[in-house]
């Protein structure tokens, strides 16, 4: 799911072909499949024990060796860099795929939500903050995730079907609240609660979701153009 370009030793003879597409090899099967399992477990690993992490803890969970992490990621630089792109990568995926298969805006949006619920996207990129910019981002995955979410959003709101002072942030961030596991570890299903809870809270962005007449949302109104200014100075603090 990454768009980080594969190392040479990764490629596939049997990938290349003639065009000038195929000037740059693609990454052999199984070394794909690798580095997906790699990033995968860096983002839980990450979620739950920050960014600073032992390597060998992700390098466990994604069944693969200590030399196997190191050969992709040479360093751990490397490997924030590359989870934090696969997160924004798979937002921006998962945020076309929601529009392309369901054409009631609000199934649509409904879908992309509990996609990027399953991404941890609020326990994985507050523990990289600091560690990688927007721009670093931004240059990999090439659109911002920010701008198909806020197409969606404004796709329910041209059809009538979500509260007219519902803005971006109330989106984003309750995605982010959600995604964070409850304190101790004692709650069982805590991820399929969280799903459970934000069905409840997308219900309650229809206009007929519960809203008394005539009274609006208390507290700031975070759009997506201020929502991507507060996220660039976050991301960008300490990242020298």
């Amino acid at each position: 799911m990454s768009t980080i370009t594969p190392d040479a030793d990764e490629a596939d003879p049997a990938d290349a072909s003639d065009g000038p597409a195929s000037r740059m090899p693609r990454m052999r099967a199984d070394a794909r499949q690798n580095r997906e399992q790699i990033l995968r477990a860096a983002r839980a690993v990450f979620a739950d024990q920050g960014p600073d992490a032992p390597l060998d803890e992700i390098a466990r969970r994604a069944g693969v060796g200590i030399a196997t992490l190191y050969r992709r990621f040479p360093k751990r630089a490397d490997l924030i860099r590359a989870v934090a792109i696969d997160v924004f990568a798979a937002l921006v995926e998962a945020a076309h795929e929601a529009t392309e298969a369901e054409r009631d805006p609000m199934d649509a949006l409904r879908r992309f939500m509990h996609a990027a619920l399953d991404l941890k996207l609020g326990s994985v990129v507050p523990a990289l903050l600091g560690r990688v910019t927007v721009d670093e981002i931004l240059d990999a995955v090439r659109q911002d995730a920010a701008d198909p979410v806020d197409e969606l959003l404004g796709r329910a709101h041209e059809a009538g079907l979500i509260r007219p002072d519902a803005v971006f942030g109330d989106i984003t961030l309750m995605i982010i609240r959600l995604s964070r596991p409850l304190p101790g570890g004692v709650m069982p299903d805590d991820e399929a609660l969280a799903h459970r809870h934000l069905d409840v809270y997308i219900d309650g962005l229809r206009p007929e979701g519960g809203a008394r007449p005539n009274t609006r949302l208390s507290g700031p109104a975070l759009d997506a153009a201020m929502f991507k200014r507060l996220r660039g100075g976050a991301m960008g603090a300490g990242s020298d």
